[in-house]
């Protein structure tokens, strides 16, 4: 039996789809190139039944293995392209970024939740060209960022200490520490040891960001003028839980913005982001709005992305016994935390751009107001370009033999173009200081129950934005009685 809010949303999908063909019939025109081959749609409604809800890279990959690097699907009217290659993702959004650094508008996340006014949803102009200043001002080179490193290992000094306590924890560890780093730098805020009210507030914010942002998880993305409909209809329920994450939203841009403020005020601010671009200056409510939102952006694009690249290298370290033997034999500055980004994509789709007008690549058409989604999964895990890469193995990125070292994952995995993450370099610094200082003092390895070596299972969990890989279980310890004793000292600045 079909549910009320069930045939409501049938009507409105069928309604929408008999609407969108006759506009198409009315206003049709000849291309001047064919779109790139894709699944082939219904008539009305295109290929809204194809469009993927869990663990959508997994269906583009399977589309790029079928169709070629450059995919095409038409959702009731609205052109979305998928790219399977890093060559083509290079080609058209670093080598014809005006062209392609555009953001789509997406009403759940941006217009009802209220994530427009962040770095990640703003459309490409002046705005976002603030944004990115901010950003450059703060973290944008590699020895902006030193500055930060103290912070970074104070707090991961206090994550090990967690660790050797309650190693069973270990996620909600990494998930506390993030938070803690990304905090004290875009705030100056010193987080509490225990029920933190910032961190779980921006736990919150950041698992509501990476589900409604994920593709084709709200219906109300493919058909937007369901972002109208009353909140009694029925099926509704997306406008009350944007509702309650907006809220949530305005109190973390909002509350950690005022704390920064009252500490400037009365003279105890520590450096951090917000004060650095606060300081000395008097600013507009509009400029000053700009910085609310940029600190935002930091946390929001810094904090869940940190977890799991975290999480995923402790599963590779208790999966791959050797390598990490070999990292601890050697850590050193070559190998890098590059492995790590490539093994598990952080952001498996990356974030879609929009087309600014109409284009031809390779003989294709793409058309003005296309979503470009960039399927960072299969580009850093194509076996064209890396040899057997489900193994973790960190040699790959070096000269060996006579051969070339692999494709450099940053290639891909903090996106393309005008749009690449802003906070790469602070990134690179907190995955780096987190890797070696817990390899330095742990032994990670399988956990033996009854006996018996438990092998986690490598798999990502279905929904989001972000990949985080399924909990698994694992053995932490200390290397030796002068690594306990070095987990043991005061983490204090």
């Amino acid at each position: 039996m079909l549910s009320i809010a069930n045939v409501a949303w049938l009507n409105l999908l069928c309604l929408t789809g008999v609407g969108v063909y006759l506009v198409k019939r009315v206003v049709i025109r000849k291309n001047p190139a064919p779109y790139p081959p894709g699944p082939r749609g219904w008539p009305l409604i295109g290929n809204v039944l194809d469009m993927p809800r869990i663990k959508p890279w997994l269906t583009f990959t399977e589309w790029g293995q079928k169709y070629g690097d450059i995919t095409h699907i038409e959702v009731l009217g609205r052109h979305i392209i998928v790219l399977n290659s890093t060559k083509t993702a290079l080609e058209m959004m670093d080598s014809k970024s005006l062209l392609y650094s555009d953001r789509p508008i997406l009403p759940m996340a941006g217009e009802l939740v209220g994530w427009k006014d962040s770095l990640p949803f703003l459309p490409y102009g002046d705005l976002f060209r603030q944004h990115r200043r901010n950003f450059h001002r703060v973290i944008g080179s590699r020895a902006a960022v030193d500055v930060y490193n103290v912070v970074e290992e104070v707090e991961t000094h206090r994550f090990l200490k967690r660790v050797l306590a309650e190693p069973d924890q270990l996620q909600e560890h990494i998930r506390h520490t993030a938070g803690a780093v990304i905090l004290r730098i875009s705030h100056g805020y010193e987080v509490k040891e225990n029920n933190d009210p910032f961190i779980d507030l921006a736990d919150r914010v950041v698992t509501s960001a990476s589900q409604t942002t994920a593709p084709g998880a709200f219906m109300v993305d493919i058909l937007p003028f369901l972002a109208k409909v009353p909140t009694w209809f029925p099926g509704a329920g997306f406008k009350r839980l944007a509702r309650e994450w907006h809220e949530i939203l305005e109190e973390m841009v909002s509350a950690p913005h005022k704390f920064v403020k009252d500490q400037m005020a009365d003279g105890t601010a520590p450096m951090s982001f917000t004060s650095n671009l606060l300081e000395g200056c008097d600013l507009s409510a509009e400029e000053e709005h700009t910085v609310k939102w940029s600190a935002v952006s930091l946390y929001g694009g810094g904090s869940d992305t940190t977890v799991s690249a975290i999480y995923s290298f402790f599963l590779a370290m208790t999966l791959f016994p050797d390598v990490k033997k070999k990292a601890q034999a050697e850590i050193d500055a070559v190998v890098g935390p590059d492995q790590v980004h490539r093994w598990n994509v952080v952001i498996p789709t990356g974030f879609p751009h929009c087309v600014a007008k109409d284009d031809i690549h390779d003989g294709y058409y793409i058309p003005k107001g296309s979503l470009i989604i960039p399927n960072a999964w299969f580009m850093l895990n194509d076996p064209r370009t890396y040899v057997d890469p489900s193994q973790f193995n960190p040699e790959r990125f070096l000269a060996k033999d006579g051969k070339d070292p692999e494709m450099e994952p940053r290639m891909a995995c903090f996106g393309f173009g005008r749009r690449i993450c802003p906070g790469l370099h602070l990134a690179d610094a907190s995955i780096w200081i987190s890797i070696m200082m817990s390899l330095a003092v742990f032994d990670i390895s399988k956990v033996v129950e009854n006996g018996v070596e438990i092998t986690p299972e490598v798999e990502a969990l279905p929904l989001g934005t972000i990949s985080h890989p399924k909990p698994f279980k694992c053995s932490i310890t200390p290397r030796s009685a002068t690594a306990l004793g070095l987990i043991q000292q005061d983490a204090n600045y």
